[in-house]
């Protein structure tokens, strides 16, 4: 299970995160809403270990990982796809996604493996280098290197932003098959409302910094979505 328990998370003297709390199971599937700047990726990156909260504290698995480092906790079993696909442009796509199986999976190869069975488009520009991909085919490979280390918790921060509707299909279809057959845990964040109420099975809503509503989905309309994010 993630917990994470009354997290205060600031940017020098700007507070964003004012005590936010929630809790997920750990096959879980939750979506992270709210209208830009209310403080979602800051939240990520600090479950992530990319900011250091100034109180409060996460919890994954029974372990603490408030203090430990990025590194830490990918070997702790997360694994983060931030916001705007980020890739390493200058090396090929099979040498973006072995920097991950070197570096976090010790080898082991079967992650990469399953990662490329999930997104069969980027078996053929394995050699080619990642700043000549698509937008789509860049994300395809963002997801690919996150999920070749195995993750039991992966983040997603905004997957659609800037994708074609064709791919965001595919990623669509990948992320569920993801959480029902394999049983990932999934954090999303997603501004595509649509996407998150199919998708997640929970949800959270931020508003300036602070959790003002959280539930199912399943009981959540769209409208009342709409309504509570202002869009």
């Amino acid at each position: 299970m993630l917990e994470v328990a009354g997290l205060d998370v600031a940017y020098g003297r700007s507070q964003v995160l004012f005590g936010v709390s929630f809790e997920m199971a750990a096959d879980g599937f939750t979506s992270i809403m709210g209208r830009n700047g209310v403080g979602k990726t800051t939240l990520l990156n600090a479950i992530m270990g990319i900011l250091r909260p100034s109180s409060g504290r996460i919890v994954w698995e029974g372990r603490d990982l408030t203090h430990l480092g990025p590194a830490q906790r990918v070997r702790a079993g997360l694994a983060y796809v931030p916001q705007g696909h980020p890739t390493f442009p200058h090396l090929t796509v099979a040498e973006n996604l072995n920097v991950v199986v070197e570096a976090a999976a010790q080898g082991d190869t079967g992650g990469l493996d399953d990662a490329l069975d999930l997104f069969p488009a980027l078996r053929p520009l394995l050699g080619r280098r990642a700043g000549f991909l698509s937008g789509g085919q860049a994300q395809q490979l963002a997801f690919a290197r996150a999920l070749a280390a195995r993750p039991r918790l992966l983040v997603l921060d905004e997957p659609t932003e800037g994708i074609q509707p064709s791919i965001i299909i595919e990623i669509e279809e990948a992320v569920a098959r993801l959480h029902t057959a394999g049983g990932l845990a999934i954090l999303l964040v997603e501004q595509y409302v649509e996407f998150a109420l199919r998708l997640a099975r929970d949800y959270v809503v931020l508003e300036a910094g602070e959790v003002v509503a959280a539930g199912a989905t399943a009981n959540l309309e769209e409208a009342e979505a709409r309504r509570l994010l202002a869009v």
